[in-house]
This record gives C-alpha cells, structure tokens and sequence, in this order.
C-alpha cells in the first residue's frame, strides 16, 4: 500500500531530523528549543480530518471494487473445477485464460488503486501535503516570533522522556492555523 510508503518516508525524514538535531546541539548548547505534538495538530485541524475521511471513503469503495472482481475470480475458478471433467481440452485451456484473466485484472486493480504510486497515493498528496506544508509554515512562523532555533516533535521521539509543558508550542501553532 502506499501508506506503506508514507510512513517509510515519514521515519527517514524524522531520521534525518534526529541527526540534525545530534549534530546540532553541540552547536546550539545554550539556544532555544521548543517541542510540538504533530499528532495533536493534526487532529484538532478539521481540514486534516476531512481529508482522513475523504481518503477512507476512497479507500472502501476501491477495496469493494477489488473485493467483487476477486470474489468473481474465485466463483469462476470454483465453477471451473466442478465442470472441469467435461470439456474438452480447447475448453478447459479456454476457461483457465480467462481465470488468469480475471486474477491479474484484480492485481491490476490493486496496483491502480493501492500501488505506490496508485490513486490512493495520488490522491494522499493532493489533500495531505498542502495541510502538512501550511502546519510546517506556522510552526516556522511560531519559532521566528519566539526566536526557537530547534522545534522537536514529541511524538515522534522515542528517546524523550520528560518535557517541560513550559516547551511545548503545539497549541501556539493551532492558534496560527486558525483552529480552536
């Protein structure tokens, strides 16, 4: 799936984020740090909601497009193995083509819909970017106002422990987005 992509590019951009962040407070010991919760942002973003829920909706409905072309794949393999002993042999070679047939029209489907660069994907990017671009703007914005040099997110660090609520900047970044 291409969700499966996303998340991949989503730990190599929080890895390369992480290594920044060694590299540079050897540099920045004394500068200011402030933490956000992207998972928190988004979820009190009702555009990224919506988008979630437009790409479920598109999710469902290719799935059951998928679903039905597979169920007719099996109906036709099952039909095949019942009647399979009397065709003749142009017949049966006939039936098992069109059985391969229907098999790689659902991989098809799968690969159009779900594949790495499917619909699903397409699709992701046209609703999700746009919304994660504005997000990275405002917190751009919120950093120069408070004069931060490092914004970590929380919920993408596994090695943070404990956190200061004095450091976080999520709600600041809500409010320049224009959420409540």
């Amino acid at each position: 799936m291409s969700n499966q992509k996303f998340k991949i590019l989503n730990i190599k951009m929080r890895m390369i984020l992480m290594g920044i962040l060694i590299c540079g407070t050897t540099f920045a010991k004394d500068q200011p740090i402030a933490y956000i919760d992207m998972q928190y942002i988004l979820k009190n973003l009702p555009q990224y909601e919506q988008a979630n829920e437009q790409l479920s909706m598109l999710s469902k409905r290719w799935q059951k497009e998928i679903d039905a072309a597979q169920q007719e794949a099996r109906v036709m393999a099952t039909n095949y193995q019942t009647e399979q002993i009397f065709l003749s042999e142009n017949m049966r070679a006939e039936r098992e083509q069109e059985i391969v047939k229907k098999e790689q029209e659902v991989l098809e489907l799968k690969r159009k819909y779900f594949g790495q660069e499917g619909e699903l994907y397409k699709k992701r990017e046209a609703l999700i970017k746009p919304i994660q671009d504005e997000v990275y703007n405002a917190i751009q914005d919120v950093a120069n106002e408070k004069r931060i040099v490092v914004v970590k997110d929380r919920s993408a660090d596994p090695a943070l422990i404990y956190m200061s609520s004095k450091l976080d900047v999520s709600d600041q970044v809500l409010h320049k987005l224009g959420a409540k």
